[in-house]
């Protein structure tokens, strides 16, 4: 029988996708991810553990193209494989799910682990390098505390001075105001998004181009 589904045999370690993929948890592999099983699964994970306001709650998938957004506003000249990488930088919550920091840290390195091994496996399916530049994944770092100190403070019920202590302050010129998305809303948009910066990127071809002669 298939692996995990002996009784008494090990539990089962992998997750059917809504695309037929079978994605081993412990051991993940590039071929078994898909960008519509991510933005899928993003689209209906909410932020802060689904306690902000308004009619839906704020997806880790809109959370993602804001992050790519204020990364680029950091950094104008941000190579498209960077910002690919800041897209896709909290992809493996559509399977592990947007623990907050605080439950992350009681956790401890095994968890780590864990999504270390997933997001490398999501960084070979798409092209990028599987370690992203210290300088790179500081700006993401700085581009996602910004992007929660606007989700803190308009959705979130944090004051501003309790935001600034906890985030920091959002980087000059750039403003936002958040509305949360419907799911499939956000899905398309982050699946939109994929594919225009992975062909900037130059990680696939625009549809038709491989038969274009000129």
């Amino acid at each position: 029988m298939a692996k995990g589904l002996h009784r008494g045999g090990p539990p089962r370690a992998w997750q059917r996708m809504l695309s037929g993929r079978r994605l081993d948890l412990l051991d993940p592999s590039p071929m078994d991810i898909e960008i519509e099983d991510i933005a899928h699964g993003l689209a209906r994970v909410a932020r802060w553990n689904g306690q902000t306001v308004g009619d839906h709650g704020f997806s880790v998938a809109q959370h993602s193209l804001v992050v790519e957004e204020i990364a680029a506003h950091i950094k104008p000249d941000l190579e498209p494989r960077w910002r690919l990488a800041a897209l896709l930088h909290d992809a493996s919550e559509y399977v592990i799910g947007d623990m907050i920091s605080p439950f992350k840290a009681a956790l401890g390195v095994s968890y780590k682990d864990f999504e270390t091994r997933l997001e490398d496996a999501i960084h070979i399916r798409f092209g990028l390098p599987v370690k992203t530049p210290t300088p790179i994944k500081k700006l993401i770092k700085q581009a996602d505390r910004a992007c929660a100190f606007f989700e803190a403070t308009q959705l979130a019920g944090f004051e501003h001075a309790e935001s600034l202590a906890i985030f920091g302050a959002p980087p000059a010129g750039y403003e936002l105001r958040i509305t949360p998305l419907a799911p499939f809303e956000a899905q398309a948009r982050y699946v939109k998004r994929f594919h225009v910066l992975s062909r900037a990127a130059g990680y696939e071809s625009a549809p038709g181009e491989a038969f274009e002669t000129e």
